[in-house]
């Protein structure tokens, strides 16, 4: 069954577009089955009722509608009815008003088992009568009807009967597609696009099916219900294709779209809004102190307060309006299509005042405030980066100003020409090979033997210079950059570990992940994939996870972490000591190293009480099966201290300063206690080495 209204249970305002079609259309279908029905007669209608023929295909009919095949972006009860093959059947071989009392008798039993309002129940009964309507005028027309009911079908009432079907798919698509556009405000030709395919191959497995129903009708009727286990066995599958699919394009937490679904029907309407020249709008929205929720009450407790915020969103968006979660207390809206700014504006406003109605949990209240920031396409920005930054810079200037809602604007984006200006240099920076990759040696402290290698990326500017990664990397966070980023590093990295590894190098090489690449649910497939291109074993790489990420998005990225440690890919967290995250909460992740940052080692050993706190961590991340890394050291001191704690390993500038690729090898050769490669020509005459201070 097709429903137009699936997203609301309550019928349309009077005199609005949607109320008056639908009034036209169940007027039409509802005449039409009583003409049918008129002249079909009371006493036919009276000896149908003892034919158990007709009873057994009323089942099979309630079942199916019951049952509908999934379609990947509509609600699992728009999918196609299984109970298309048995209605279709009576069509065939009965005739219309036997087929359409059938199905009018089965679509109000489901829809009351399924709690629809009246309004939707008569509406779908209506699209069916007028489909069948149509497809029984080709029926008439090119399949003889001389024969006494039931009907059976020959060899040469394939061709009519296909056509019928093929006139009733016609209909059937335009009654609901034209409902759907005019309920969510959108052209018809885009809601006809939707799953055209998908939905044609169905409807066109489940109307070549009606044949074999008839004939089995006029046969056997006890063969009817045999047809019951192949459309189980589709419906099955797509059930399980749909929520395959469904789990990859939605967040687990409050069923929401992601952010990888967010991209997707964002580009989609641009395209749109490209060709019809309207507007479309990004609504950013972030939960004020909302942290404070977690940190008092739990995760538990903030967890059941983000699902209810996801409900109150979801109800306060108009039709064809997207709301997806961005990660943490972070979401965000897309507009499809918006009329102008102040239209935009409502859209935030309804959703500041969704949320500000008290929320009720375990017998306490909880008033919540968000601010949101709006982006336009074409006003503010031409592609999905720039609008989901902009819409970012309008929410962080209403969370500053406590306005609640901001549109972007160009003079409250500090520095934005000149972050413009690098955000789109560093765009052809990825395209014109201008990232280069240097790599610091990993110092084992038991033997002062190199056990690894960190990737640190640089962008050779042409005006500039090389430019640190402090310089631009914050950018490609913000700028939605990422994943070319990524893909980049990637590139760059793995080919070079191949190389050494083949030479006998054989370090594992640790790359740094951001917070926005974690939550991207497709990163271990990026990173697999990149593997497998350039022949590299996931041994060879390590991830290094920052801490801050860890505070804020430790429930978000669990399940990539998990991922990327399926693929054997090792994990290290880095940046311990800057933020609040436990060592405790590390227990059952997939983390093999804790990189102890430079600031937290030196503040602390500067400390009288400084060497219990470094000492503690040590022994507790020995503890939980990890090994400890000393970050940022600079001299025999720390060295010293770090090894009588029982560290593992440190990395500074004490032992070398990052290395360009090429001078790695010697290096390792000459400090590292790496065993000459056996392509290793050591230089004819080189200065002595030494430390950066």
């Amino acid at each position: 069954m097709l429903d137009p209204n699936s997203t609301r249970d309550v019928g349309p305002r009077t005199g609005t577009p949607l109320w008056l079609y639908l009034a036209v259309v169940t007027t039409a279908g509802g005449g039409l089955l009583g003409a049918s029905l008129y002249l079909y007669g009371l006493d036919r209608l009276q000896q149908l009722s003892t034919m158990p023929l007709v009873w057994l295909m009323l089942c099979m009919v309630v079942i199916g509608e019951l049952r509908p095949i999934a379609s990947p972006r509509r609600t699992p009860d728009q999918g196609a009815p299984t109970s298309l093959p048995f209605s279709f059947a009576l069509l065939v071989s009965f005739g219309l008003p036997v087929a359409a009392l059938v199905q009018a008798v089965a679509s109000v039993i489901a829809g009351v088992a399924r709690g629809q309002a009246p309004h939707r129940v008569a509406f779908n009964i209506a699209q069916y009568v007028l489909s069948f309507g149509v497809a029984q005028a080709v029926l008439s027309l090119l399949v003889s009807q001389e024969a006494a009911a039931p009907r059976p079908v020959s060899g040469a009432d394939l061709a009519g009967v296909g056509l019928a079907g093929a006139v009733y798919f016609v209909c059937n698509l335009a009654l609901v597609d034209s409902a759907v556009a005019v309920h969510e405000r959108v052209p018809m030709a885009a809601t006809l696009r939707k799953d055209l395919t998908q939905r044609l191959f169905v409807h066109g497995v489940l109307l070549s099916l009606a044949p074999l129903v008839s004939v089995s009708m006029t046969h056997e009727i006890w063969l009817v219900p045999l047809f019951f286990f192949p459309l189980a066995a589709l419906y099955t599958s797509a059930t399980l294709s749909v929520k395959r699919e469904h789990q990859a394009n939605h967040d687990e937490l409050t069923g929401l779209a992601n952010r990888k679904l967010l991209i997707l029907r964002t580009q989609e309407a641009l395209t749109e809004a490209q060709q019809r020249r309207n507007r479309v709008g990004l609504l950013l929205l972030d939960l004020d102190r909302f942290k404070e929720v977690n940190d008092t009450l739990g995760h538990p407790t903030g967890d059941r307060l983000l699902q209810t915020v996801a409900r109150r969103l979801t109800h306060s968006v108009r039709p064809g309006d997207l709301v997806a979660r961005l990660g943490g207390d972070e979401f965000a809206v897309l507009l499809p299509q918006v009329r102008d700014a102040a239209s935009a504006r409502e859209v935030a406003a309804r959703l500041r005042v969704s949320l500000a109605e008290p929320m009720r949990l375990d017998g306490m209240d909880f008033d919540l405030e968000a601010s949101v920031g709006i982006a336009l396409y074409p006003n503010h920005a031409p592609d999905f980066e720039l609008l989901m930054q902009r819409a970012d810079v309008a929410m962080y200037v209403a969370k500053e100003r406590r306005t609640g809602v901001e549109l972007y604007e160009p003079d409250k984006d500090r520095n934005s020409t000149a972050r413009l200006s690098l955000f789109g240099e560093l765009r052809r920076a990825l395209v014109d090979d201008e990232l280069l990759m240097h790599y610091q040696p990993k110092m084992g402290l038991a033997d002062q033997r190199a056990v690894g290698l960190e990737a640190l990326v640089r962008w050779n500017h042409p005006q500039r210079g090389v430019l640190n990664p402090e310089d631009f990397v914050p950018l490609v966070e913000q700028s939605y950059l990422m994943r070319s980023f990524t893909h980049e590093v990637l590139e760059r990295t793995l080919p070079q570990i191949a190389r050494w590894w083949d030479e006998g190098v054989r370090l594992p090489v640790a790359v740094n992940l951001s917070a926005r690449e974690l939550l991207d649910p497709t990163l271990p497939d990026i990173v697999a994939a990149a593997l497998r291109r350039h022949g590299v074993a996931p041994r060879a790489l390590r991830l290094e996870i920052s801490e801050r990420v860890m505070v804020a998005e430790a429930d978000a990225i669990t399940p990539t972490m998990l991922a990327l440690a399926d693929l054997g890919v090792a994990l290290v967290l880095d940046d311990f000591g800057t933020g609040y995250f436990t060592l405790a909460r590390l227990n059952g992740l997939p983390v093999d190293e804790i990189k102890m940052d430079e600031s937290f080692v030196r503040r602390s050993l500067a400390d009288p009480d400084g060497h219990l706190i470094v000492q503690s961590a040590v022994d507790l991340v020995g503890t939980l099966g990890m090994r400890a890394v000393a970050e940022g050291v600079e001299s025999q001191g720390v060295v010293d201290d770090m090894r009588s704690m029982g560290c593992y390993a440190a990395q500074g500038r004490y032992f070398a300063a990052p290395l360009q690729a090429g001078d790695v090898v010697g290096w390792l050769v000459e400090h590292g206690g790496l065993e000459p490669p056996a392509s290793y020509i050591a230089p004819a005459s080189s200065e002595e080495h030494t430390r950066s201070a």
